[in-house]
């Protein structure tokens, strides 16, 4: 019998994290701005509304007592207002509007490491990673000081303000790095067509994780006991830039990858109070992540 009922808000990663979930122990159910047709053996009931109608939304979910929450919105466009209105809004309005919000357990709000700017003060040292063998130098942890260089990670934070403040104790913020997988290898088509270029210089750092041990991060966290506010969600190995896009340009048989003089932008992550918590990506490494994906893309041996 179902003793969790999970209220999904987003596309793919949300579909990936009720795939993840016991069925004999969780129902789930999602919401989607327009009617999806129901699919034999889906996961997830798709129910059909629009965070900004605060009346269609009420009226949708009276009927469904919701257990758990997991607020993974994806911004139309890449503007001040979506932004604001996927994070802040849309999550102020989903609270507005869930019945007996004191039934409530737990809510996961998926956004990102954008929360960090570029020129990130504050850093740790690197034994704090949970990575074996870590190049010297800082790294960059939940106690980091958040400073947002742009109107996403402004929102985002605005939203995670609102989700401690309404569910003190039940709220989870887990910030993303960079997504791939399956469906997400636009870097990989770039570079082996030839159009990105790497930054050259220090100061660079690409963090990523693949999108099943997102999934699974999300399932982790919704029924971890006694779970800290915050979550970094990211891989072992944060790489060079220009080291990633030049391993990933030979592996996909594109062309050398150029260089792009730039100012220092990067970061490097920590996973380890996501690792501590009882998590393991299946993923440590995003060559071993991305070399698995582009092995699936290719054809296999004909068969006479």
């Amino acid at each position: 019998m179902n003793t969790n009922t999970l209220l999904l808000v987003g596309g793919d990663l949300c579909a990936r994290t009720a795939n993840v979930l016991d069925p004999d122990a969780w129902t789930c159910i999602g919401l989607r701005r327009r009617a999806m047709a129901a699919m034999p053996g889906a996961r997830i009931r798709w129910l059909r509304a629009d965070l900004a109608d605060r009346a269609v939304l009420a009226g949708t979910l009276t009927a469904t007592p919701i257990t758990h929450l997991l607020y993974a919105p994806a911004p139309d466009a890449r503007t001040p207002e979506a932004y604001a209105r996927a994070y802040p809004l849309g999550l102020r309005a989903l609270l507005d509007a869930l019945p007996g919000l004191d039934r409530l357990q737990r809510c996961v709000l998926v956004d990102s490491t954008a929360v960090w700017g570029p020129d990130t003060a504050g850093i740790h040292p690197s034994r704090d990673s949970a990575r074996a063998d870590p190049p010297a130098g800082p790294w960059v942890d939940e106690d980091t000081p958040a400073t947002p260089a742009d109107f996403r990670g402004a929102a985002m934070l605005e939203a995670e303000s609102l989700l401690h403040a309404r569910l003190p104790g039940r709220g989870v913020a887990l910030r993303l790095s960079g997504l791939y997988g399956p469906g997400r290898l636009r870097l990989i088509d770039g570079l082996r067509a030839g159009r990105i270029a790497a930054p050259d210089g220090p100061g660079h750092w690409a963090n990523r994780i693949h999108v099943d041990d997102a999934a699974r991060a999300c399932a982790h966290l919704l029924s971890l006991g006694a779970p800290q506010s915050c979550y970094i969600g990211t891989d072992d190995r944060p790489m060079p830039t220009a080291g990633l896009y030049d391993a990933l340009a030979r592996m996909a048989g594109g062309p050398p990858t150029a260089r792009e003089p730039r100012p220092p932008e990067g970061k490097r992550l920590s996973n380890a109070r996501l690792r501590a918590s009882g998590w393991t990506p299946a993923w440590p490494d995003m060559l071993d992540g991305y070399a698995a994906c582009l092995a699936d893309e290719r054809p296999g041996p004909e068969i006479h």
